[in-house]
C-alpha cells in the first residue's frame, strides 16, 4: 500500500463498475488503488461461464439471469455482448460516485515514471469546479500551481460543479475500424499534463474505459444505448451515453472535464471487427451529431430524468427518420429512466442550476 493514503478519498461514496467476459487477473496491478473500493462487475456473455476475480477485493457480480431477475421486462434496455452492458451498474450502485474501466487498462506511468493513480485523479477532477462558461487558457485553474488568467470575469470564477471526467489512455489510442486499418501501429506515447473543462454547447466522443461521473448529478443520462446482440450497431454505446450527458449537462449548468488521468490500454481490437460494428454509426453520426447540436431542452426540464425523457421525444420524432432503429433507441431510453426510477425511488436528481443567459 506505499505511497496511498491510509483510507482512500471517497472510499464510501465510490463504486467501480467493470463489464467483462474474462477472468480479472487485471485487477492485480490495480490492487494498490482498488482494493479499498467497492466493485460492481457485470458480466457479459455466457452467465454460465465463472468470472475469477482475484482475492482480497470487495464485490458483487451480475451476469445475464441476475438482470433479467432484477428488471424483469425492462431488462429489454440493457445490452447484451457488448460492453454497454456496463450500465447496468450505474443502476443498481448506491453509491454518489461511479468509476468505470475496461479489463485490457492497466496502470499508466508518468513521464517521471511513477505509478498514475487513475482514481484518485478522477476524484480531485470531480470533487473540483469545472469552468463550461469561458475559456481558461491555463485550463483547469483550481489545479495546483494555476489559477485564473488575466481577463477572466471574477463572476465566473466559482465555477459550476464537475458532473464527469473523463480519461485518457496511452498505448494503444481509441480509434474507430478506419483509422486503425490506416495507422494499425499507431501507439499514444504523448502525455499532456493537462485537465479541461469541455466548452458549453461543444459536443465530445466519450470514451467509456476510463471514465468518472458523479451518479446523482447525471446518473440517469449515462445510458449506454442498444449495442451488440440483436442490433444493428457496436462501438456507440458511450459516444451515444457522451452526446447526451454533454446536451443535458449544457442545459443543467453542469460541467465535464477531460485530459488526465491517464490509463495504459493494452490491447487493440480486431478493426475488421470493429469496422463491421461501427460501419452503421460512421455514416449515421454525420445525421446524428447535427441533431444533438440543435437539440434544445425547454425550461419545464428541471431534472436530468425530465431531459431524458425529453430527449427520448426528439430522438423518435427526428431520428426515426434515420433509421427505425432510433424508434427502438428512444423506447429504450424511456424503459432505462423507468428502470432507473424504480430502483432508485429516492433518487431525484439535481434541480437545474443558471449558468449565464444563452
Amino acid at each position: 500500500m506505499a505511497g496511498t493514503p491510509a483510507t482512500p478519498l471517497l472510499k464510501d461514496e465510490l463504486d467501480i463498475v467493470i463489464p467483462t467476459i474474462r477472468n480479472l487477473d487485471f485487477l492485480e496491478m490495480w490492487r494498490p488503488f482498488f482494493q479499498q473500493y467497492h466493485l460492481i462487475i457485470v458480466q457479459d456473455g455466457d452467465p454460465s461461464k465463472t468470472i475469477r476475480v482475484p482475492d482480497g477485493f470487495d464485490y458483487e457480480l451480475y451476469n445475464r439471469n441476475d438482470i433479467n431477475r432484477i428488471l424483469g421486462p425492462k431488462a429489454s434496455c440493457i445490452s447484451f455482448k457488448d460492453s454497454a452492458c456496463r450500465c447496468f451498474g450505474y443502476l443498481v450502485s448506491k453509491k454518489k460516485y461511479i468509476y468505470t474501466i475496461d479489463d485490457d487498462c492497466f496502470v499508466a506511468k508518468d513521464p517521471s515514471g511513477k505509478d498514475i493513480n487513475a482514481l484518485e485523479q478522477h476524484i480531485k477532477n470531480l470533487l473540483a469546479p469545472s469552468t463550461p462558461f469561458f475559456f481558461n487558457t491555463l485550463y483547469d485553474p483550481y489545479r495546483d500551481g494555476a489559477d485564473f488568467v488575466r481577463g477572466y470575469p471574477f463572476s465566473l470564477r466559482e465555477g459550476v460543479p464537475t458532473a464527469v471526467s473523463h480519461g485518457l489512455w496511452l498505448n494503444i489510442p481509441d480509434y474507430d475500424a478506419p483509422t486503425q486499418l490506416v495507422k494499425p501501429r499507431e501507439r499514444n506515447t504523448r502525455y499532456v499534463d493537462a485537465v479541461m473543462t469541455i466548452p458549453k454547447g461543444t459536443l465530445f466522443p466519450m470514451c467509456g474505459m476510463n471514465l468518472g461521473f458523479n451518479r446523482e448529478l447525471i446518473g440517469p443520462a449515462m445510458y449506454f444505448g442498444l449495442m451488440g446482440d440483436g442490433q444493428p450497431i457496436g462501438r456507440y454505446d458511450d459516444m451515444w451515453a457522451g452526446w447526451c450527458t454533454k446536451i443535458i449537462c449544457d442545459h443543467m449548468g453542469l460541467g465535464i472535464k477531460t485530459g488526465l488521468p491517464y490509463i495504459w490500454h493494452s490491447k487493440a481490437s480486431n478493426p475488421f471487427v470493429n469496422l463491421k460494428k461501427e460501419y452503421k454509426g460512421i455514416y449515421w453520426q454525420e445525421e446524428l451529431i447535427p441533431f444533438f447540436q440543435s437539440v434544445i431542452l425547454p425550461k419545464e426540464c428541471t431534472t436530468v430524468q425530465k431531459c431524458y425523457i425529453e430527449l427520448s421525444k426528439q430522438v423518435r420524432a427526428k431520428l426515426g427518420k434515420v433509421d427505425e432503429y432510433f424508434i427502438k433507441l428512444a423506447d429504450a431510453m424511456v424503459t432505462w429512466i423507468e428502470a432507473w426510477d424504480e430502483l432508485n425511488p429516492s433518487g431525484a436528481s439535481a434541480e437545474v442550476r443558471n449558468g449565464p443567459a444563452k
